[in-house]
């Protein structure tokens, strides 16, 4: 078990961004933390701000380029948290790969409109694990009204989450994860007891924000504890009823994540 709350890496890229006047080498070593050094790549139809001036994609590019690529203020950012079937406001051409990942974050600056998905190749073994990050980036049509309309406002998102808690307390009892995997209950109590590495956030950034995100990523935990078996479900339709109720409280806990990760002008 981690020692702290695991933030998605773009959610934690457009908390960076969104704050005022960031510091970029702080930025870029709370976003890679123990990866190794992230790599961005443009892709897409259109020239993202990294391609070079004779039009061909940048593969190696860091992710301190990325950053000084997008410079220009205002800048407004938005995170989407997308899964099959419920992509949010995810732009056509990164759909794919953000569904992959299960996440992307969208930018918006008087020079650039993108939206960037953290790849993530995993290597090493479990005691000493590695990820090799890149970062595909396409230019992507204005995608403001988009976010205003799918994510909510960050107090819906807050009273959501309370409904949420609730609803996978009472889908785990009916599951009787503790029961049927007594392992299970130490696990629950040591996600409920988690934090978000405070080294990792902008300084300043808004407490409801932090306790959306914590709450967020705990309920998206606890749900991914209970739907690794059917617990006490004695027939398909039981099972197939107790999935349906925890991805609704998946869609719920994603939808407060990207919320708390977007800043929008208005």
């Amino acid at each position: 078990m981690h020692e702290a709350l695991d933030l998605p890496r773009s959610v934690l890229l457009a908390l960076w961004l969104a704050a005022p006047e960031p510091e970029r080498a702080t930025l870029v070593d709370a976003v890679q933390a123990d990866d190794e050094p992230h790599r961005v790549r443009a892709v897409g139809p259109s020239s993202a701000p990294l391609d070079a001036a004779d039009g061909t994609a940048a593969p190696r590019a860091s992710l301190q380029a990325l950053v000084d690529a997008l410079d220009g203020l205002p800048r407004e950012v938005a995170v989407t948290v997308p899964a099959p079937g419920d992509l949010g406001a995810t732009p056509a051409v990164v759909a794919q790969d953000a569904t992959d990942a299960g996440e992307c974050v969208l930018v918006h600056t008087p020079g650039a409109c993108v939206a960037a998905v953290p790849v993530v190749e995993r290597f090493g073994s479990h005691l000493e694990p590695g990820h090799l990050v890149t970062w595909h980036v396409a230019e992507v049509p204005d995608w403001r009204l988009a976010a205003h309309g799918s994510t909510g406002s960050l107090a819906d998102a807050e009273r959501e989450l309370r409904q949420g808690l609730v609803e996978a307390t009472e889908a785990l009892m009916r599951l009787d994860v503790a029961r049927w995997r007594p392992e299970a209950a130490d696990t629950l109590a040591s996600i409920r007891d988690l934090e978000l590495p405070a080294w990792r956030l902008p300084r300043g950034l808004e407490g409801r924000r932090v306790r959306v995100l914590a709450s967020a990523v705990r309920l998206r935990a606890i749900v991914a504890l209970a739907a690794q078996d059917d617990g006490g479900a004695v027939n398909l339709w039981q099972a197939d009823q107790r999935s349906t109720a925890l991805r609704e409280i998946d869609r719920m806990a994603r939808r407060a994540m990207a919320a708390a990760a977007t800043s929008l002008a208005g």
